[in-house]
C-alpha cells in the first residue's frame, strides 16, 4: 500500500469512515498542553466556544484550524467529534438536558427543523445570509448556515479505464446501465478482474445509496409518505427496481464479492486512487481519504448508470448536506454567541476561512463569493453538474434511524447476497410501518 507522506495523525483520522468509524471520544475536546492552557487563561477578553463536528472525516482539519484561529483571534475553540454510535440529534439533546450545549452544532438539514424554534438563533441579519440560496429558513428566520455542498454518484478513475480500453473515457457514454456493463466486461477482459468497489459502511448504504430511491421519484415527499402510511409498494416501483438493477451490477463486479460487508474503506479508496479498480460509489467527501494515496491524475464523479427513461442517469444527487446552527439558549452567553457568529462570517468572508473550506477540507462552498478553482477533482465534478442544473435535490426528511436500520440491518445483508430483492423490499416496508416521520 503506497501512501503519500502524511502525518501519523492525518493517517489515523483518514483511516476512519466518514460517519461510522471515528474512535475519538465525542465529549473530549481538542487536546491542549499545560502551556497552551496557561496561554489561554492569560488572553484578556478571549471568548471560548464549542463546536460539534458531525463531518468526522475532517476532524483533523478542524483541530488544526481551531489552534490557528485562536492564535489569530484570541477565541478558544473546542472541537468535538460526533459519536458515531448514536444519532447527532440524541447527542445534542443530551447536551441540552445537562445545560451544556455546543455553541455551534453541525447537523443534518432535518435536525435544523427539529431544533429551530427552541434552540436555533436567528441568523437572518448576518452578512453571509445574502451570499447563499441554501440557508435554511423556518418561520421567516434564517436558522441554518450551509457548511458545504456535497453530492453522490459513481467515482471513477479515467486513467485506469483508458489504460485498458485505449480510448478516452466519456462518462455520458455509460449513462445507460447496459453500456456501463459492457465497459465493465471490457475492463475484465483487459485484465482488471474486478473493476468495482462498494463501501460497506452502513452510512454509505443507508444514507447515500438507498435514499436515491426516494430522491429520484417524481414527488419524493409523497412517495415517502406512502411508505409511512403503508400504501407504497417498492417492488412495483420503477425507480426502486432501476436503482437496484444498478446496485446488482456493482455487486457482480465488486472486488470484495463474497465478503462485501467486511470491505475496508481505506483499501477500497486506495484501490480506486491507484487504479486497481475503476469505479466506486461515493461522494466528493471521499477525496479526504483518497488524496492520502498515490492517486492518478484523472479522477471524477458521474451519475449512477441506469436503464431509465427519465434523465436521472445524467444527474447526480446533492445539495447542502451539513448545517451549523448557533445556540440561542440562556446556557450560551452573548459573548460566546457573538464569537460563534464571527466564526461563521470568517468562514465566508475571510481568505483563510475560505481556504479552510475549499483547500484544507476539500468542500464545495455554498456561497457565491467563495472561489472554487482549487477544488479537488470530485468536487469540481459536483460544481460542473450543479452549474449545469444537473443535480437532483437531496431528500432531508427521512426518519432519524433510517441510516442505521436500512443501512446496517437491511442493505448490508443485501450487499452480502444473503437477502434477495423481494426480501429487501419487504424489510424496508416493514421498517416504515413503525418509523417516526420528520415534521417539516
Amino acid at each position: 500500500m503506497r501512501r503519500k507522506i502524511v502525518s501519523l495523525v492525518v493517517c489515523a483520522a483518514m483511516a476512519l469512515s466518514m460517519v461510522a468509524c471515528s474512535t475519538q471520544n465525542p465529549e473530549e475536546p481538542v487536546a491542549q498542553t499545560a502551556g497552551e492552557q496557561v496561554a489561554d487563561s492569560s488572553k484578556a477578553g478571549g471568548a471560548s466556544i464549542s463546536i460539534l463536528n458531525s463531518k468526522t472525516e475532517i476532524q483533523t482539519q478542524f483541530e488544526d484550524m481551531a489552534k490557528e484561529y485562536e492564535e489569530k483571534t484570541g477565541v478558544h475553540v473546542e472541537v468535538y467529534n460526533a459519536d458515531t454510535d448514536t444519532t447527532v440529534a440524541s447527542q445534542i439533546a443530551t447536551k441540552y438536558a445537562s445545560h451544556d450545549p455546543y455553541t455551534l452544532s453541525m447537523v443534518d438539514p432535518k435536525d435544523i427543523y427539529a431544533v429551530a424554534n427552541e434552540y436555533a438563533y436567528d441568523l437572518s441579519n448576518e452578512d453571509w445570509a445574502k451570499k447563499t440560496k441554501l440557508g435554511i429558513t423556518v418561520d421567516g428566520k434564517v436558522v441554518g448556515f450551509p457548511f458545504c455542498v456535497e453530492a453522490r454518484g459513481i467515482l471513477y478513475n479515467a486513467d485506469a479505464i483508458e489504460k485498458i480500453t485505449g480510448e478516452s473515457f466519456d462518462p455520458t457514454s455509460v449513462a445507460k446501465l447496459d453500456d456501463f456493463q459492457k465497459l465493465l466486461d471490457k475492463l475484465v477482459q483487459g485484465g482488471m478482474e474486478k473493476p468495482v468497489g462498494i463501501l460497506s459502511e452502513y452510512w454509505s448504504l443507508g444514507a447515500h445509496w438507498f435514499p436515491m430511491v426516494y430522491e429520484e421519484q417524481q414527488d419524493p415527499d409523497a412517495f415517502v409518505k406512502s411508505l409511512l402510511d403503508g400504501s407504497g409498494n417498492l417492488m412495483e416501483n420503477e425507480k426502486f427496481n432501476s436503482l437496484m438493477d444498478s446496485f446488482d451490477t456493482l455487486i457482480k463486479y465488486n472486488y470484495a464479492k463474497g465478503s462485501a460487508s467486511n470491505a475496508d474503506r481505506e483499501e477500497t479508496s486506495m484501490m480506486l486512487a491507484e487504479g486497481q479498480i475503476a469505479f466506486m460509489f461515493g461522494g466528493n467527501w471521499d477525496w479526504s481519504v483518497i488524496n492520502q494515496y498515490d492517486y492518478t491524475e484523472h479522477l471524477g464523479m458521474m451519475p449512477v448508470p441506469q436503464n431509465t427513461t427519465d434523465t436521472s442517469n445524467f444527474s447526480i444527487v446533492g445539495g447542502a448536506t451539513k448545517y451549523f446552527f448557533v445556540d440561542s439558549s440562556s446556557d450560551t452567553s452573548d459573548e460566546q454567541r457573538q464569537a460563534a457568529l464571527d466564526f461563521l462570517n470568517w468562514l465566508v468572508n475571510d481568505a483563510d476561512g475560505n481556504a479552510f473550506l475549499t483547500e484544507k477540507c476539500a468542500l464545495v462552498p455554498a456561497f457565491e463569493n467563495i472561489k472554487a478553482d482549487k477544488l479537488d477533482p470530485f468536487s469540481l465534478s459536483v460544481k460542473t453538474y450543479a452549474d449545469a442544473g444537473n443535480m437532483i435535490p437531496t431528500y432531508n426528511y427521512l426518519p432519524d434511524d433510517h441510516m442505521t436500520v436500512v443501512g446496517q440491518e437491511i442493505m448490508q445483508k443485501y450487499l452480502d447476497e444473503s437477502m434477495d430483492r423481494a426480501a429487501l423490499a419487504d424489510a424496508v416496508t416493514e421498517y416504515f410501518k413503525s418509523a417516526t416521520p420528520i415534521e417539516h
